[in-house]
């Protein structure tokens, strides 16, 4: 699995929600991201973060779709991406979006 820098403030976060074919060859990384942002200590920094995760068999593309408090979305397409790519993005997001989140990335 690909080593996280740094932690996973979800404080910004309303829900996320992953789908994936465990049966495809391209599904790996979008395992990897759920195994980095589902830990107890991601899932702690919001109580309220609703974690959903879908598992078909239907030949389909794995998905990850998260829904920020203010409404904003963010999908990501995780055939073609790293997890380590995706975990950085909504890093950089939640810290975007949550001014304490700010301030300790700069500790």
């Amino acid at each position: 699995m690909a080593a996280s820098k740094g932690t996973l403030v979800l404080k910004a976060v309303k829900k996320v929600f992953v789908q994936f074919c465990p049966f495809e060859a391209n599904v790996r990384s979008t395992r990897e991201f759920l195994a980095m942002v589902g830990t107890e200590k991601a899932r702690s920094t919001n109580a309220n973060c609703e974690f959903i995760t879908d598992v078909k068999h239907d030949r389909s593309d794995p998905v990850i779709d998260i829904t920020f408090a203010d409404g904003e979305r963010l999908v990501m397409k995780g055939a073609n991406l790293t997890s380590k790519e995706m975990f950085s993005t909504l890093q950089a997001l939640c810290i975007a979006k949550d001014p304490q989140a700010k301030e300790a990335a700069k500790k």
